[in-house]
């Protein structure tokens, strides 16, 4: 055992476990160990808000598979990450959030900035590590590390500040990582006897394939089948887009050609995936899951296997390792699929090309309301954009190797449809928690984590407003991104909702003040540019990709665009209002 203070303690077991980088606001709960991160390697990089860090956190973890660290002040520094947290636990992200608490002499007491801290973040964390001894600093700080990893998904370190200070002898753990193998052997051979039957079999590539590392694993397999892959919601990245057998996304604003060729499956094999409700839904007034097709479902959580929907046979293991015991398990075997190969990639192509074709020509939004506000922008100065032609044409402008992380909302989420990728961990999304004031931070830690790669984030105008300020964060500490802002001066997705359910009576949907966010970007240290033409779309997206890779330049693109709009998140959330007071009478 080495003589040491709990704050070197602390900073070492950090070391241990790799860590470089940390997100956060400097605070005196922390303020003994902050004073040796430098010395340790390690930096912090400070933050105009903490939800900007705890996003920044989750961006890093979900681009190097690591571990993203986030830390604040005790009190409002530390409960200002909640919604982050919570978001990174819906991605699975490694996070570690570090809760500095109140000295222990005076918790509840009503003292300044005190707090009790475990309960807020107890439902979007997977372990709560508790300081109640300074001997113990190492030890529960290296257990919420290891747990972050073997979980997948955010820990936290609560530690009274007092805790930081005195004189303890200890051993820095040696991090625990665990291999994960591809299941029991009962449900591999039952799965494999299903996928040799299917004479039409459909792949889910999920999150579990990008988090893993393992999109060759299956690309292999998907390529033993000849089958139709498609991604799970929001994880675009999971298979590459160039490959023949790539479909594009299910879910919300997702591929029709996925979802018209997994609606032909007899079996499904859900790889990596926890078949999310907000993932399989209806949309493009296509029902598309496929009711009667087999579903095989590979996850490592035990507690995912059969949860949303019904299947046929659960494996509890690792995407990749899964992949390649199933292909291992169908070398050699005449496979029923096998006949119908060529027919199925010529189906498979056909869709394909429907669907390439059809959003070449879909322009604009076709309801009423989207008409209406495409005649009242023909007023406005400038070339008013509709949203479907920027997104196509940001996606052809799009470099190589490019991250890409969106916001919610309703523009952010027609890009589903535009967003493609060769390779794993280039695609972030707020995921089912879909929360505003995502896509800025996460691609900054993003960025810190691969600063070789481009780093662009979309935001629609409303989320750009809540997370802009850390447009300073990226000038200050040489974290240049690339920021597109789709001005189109309302909250979209619930005004769409006001459209279809309450009569167009629109209450605190509108955001027009005038803004100029290209300004605002420039007054905060900035390249800021204003689109209002559609040629102009590529090339702003090219210079401002060529300003952040060579000169680190950090540059906000701001798209004017018209008001028009999508369809809505759920059209099942809603019903038509019912009215029985006289005064609400009209309101139906």
């Amino acid at each position: 055992m080495t003589r040491m203070t709990p704050s070197e303690a602390f900073v070492e077991t950090l070391v241990a476990n790799g860590v470089t980088d940390a997100f956060g606001i400097m605070g005196s709960a922390f303020m003994d160990a902050m004073d040796i991160f430098a010395p340790a390697g390690i930096r912090l990089v400070p933050v105009v808000h903490e939800q900007g860090a705890a996003h920044m956190a989750d961006g890093y973890a979900r681009v190097s598979g690591r571990h993203g660290m986030v830390i604040g002040q005790n009190g409002p520094g530390i409960s200002n990450c909640v919604t982050a947290i919570a978001a990174a636990f819906w991605a699975h992200s490694p996070v570690v959030i570090v809760t500095p608490e109140t000295g222990t002499m005076g918790i509840g007491l009503g003292g300044f900035q005190e707090a009790n801290q475990l309960p807020m973040f107890q439902e979007f964390v997977k372990y709560q590590g508790h300081i109640n001894n300074e001997n113990r600093m190492a030890e529960i700080t290296a257990r919420a590390f290891d747990r972050a990893m073997s979980e997948m998904g955010p820990t936290q370190i609560n530690i009274p500040r007092d805790r930081f200070y005195g004189d303890i002898d200890v051993d820095i753990p040696e991090p625990m990582r665990l291999d994960r193998g591809p299941g029991g052997e009962r449900s591999l051979d039952e799965a494999a006897d299903l996928l040799a039957t299917a004479e039409f079999p459909v792949i889910i590539s999920g999150g579990g394939v990008v988090m893993g590392d393992t999109v060759a694993e299956c690309v292999t397999l998907a390529e033993r089948l000849g089958c139709p892959v498609v991604n799970s919601y929001l994880h675009n990245d999971s298979f590459p887009a160039s490959h023949p057998q790539w479909c594009g996304p299910l879910g919300y604003q997702g591929s029709k050609a996925a979802m018209k060729l997994i609606s032909q499956a007899d079996v499904v094999l859900a790889l990596g995936t926890r078949l999310g409700p907000f993932g399989t839904l209806p949309q493009h007034d296509l029902v598309y899951w496929p009711e009667d097709a087999k579903i095989i479902q590979v996850d490592a959580d035990h507690k995912m296997l059969g949860l949303v929907k019904k299947i046929s046979v659960g494996i509890c293991g690792d995407a990749g390792a899964a992949a390649t015991a199933l292909t291992g398990r169908l070398e050699g075997r005449e496979l029923a699929c096998d006949a119908t190969r060529d027919a199925r990639a010529a189906k498979t192509a056909e869709e394909r090309q429907i669907w390439e074709d059809e959003l070449d020509s879909w322009i604009h939004e076709k309801d009423e309301f989207s008409l209406d506000a495409i005649a009242e922008a023909a007023d406005m100065p400038g070339d008013w954009l509709h949203p479907r032609q920027v997104l196509r044409e940001l996606e052809k402008a799009m470099p190589a190797r490019v991250m890409v992380s969106t916001d919610i909302g309703n523009i952010n989420s027609v890009a589903n449809s535009y967003l493609r990728f060769e390779e794993a961990r280039s695609f972030f999304a707020p995921m089912s928690w879909g929360n505003c004031g995502y896509a800025l931070p996460t691609i900054m830690g993003a960025k810190v984590a691969a600063p070789d790669r481009p780093a662009v984030a979309y935001a629609g105008d409303g989320a750009w407003a809540m997370s802009m300020v850390e447009t300073m964060t990226a000038v200050r500490h040489n974290i240049p991104v690339t920021a597109v802002v789709f001005h189109n001066r309302q909250w979209g997705a619930e005004k769409k909702n006001q459209v279809d359910f309450y009569g167009r009576r629109f209450v605190a949907g509108e955001l027009d003040g005038g803004e100029n966010y290209a300004e605002i970007a420039r007054t905060m240290g900035a390249e800021g540019v204003r689109v209002d033409k559609l040629d102009n779309v590529g090339a702003a997206l090219s210079d401002a990709i060529d300003a952040q890779m060579n000169d680190g330049k950090t540059t906000v693109i701001e798209i004017m665009c018209t008001q028009e709009l999508g369809d809505p998140f759920r059209k099942d959330a809603l019903s038509k209002p019912v009215r029985h007071l006289d005064k609400y009478k009209d309101y139906v």
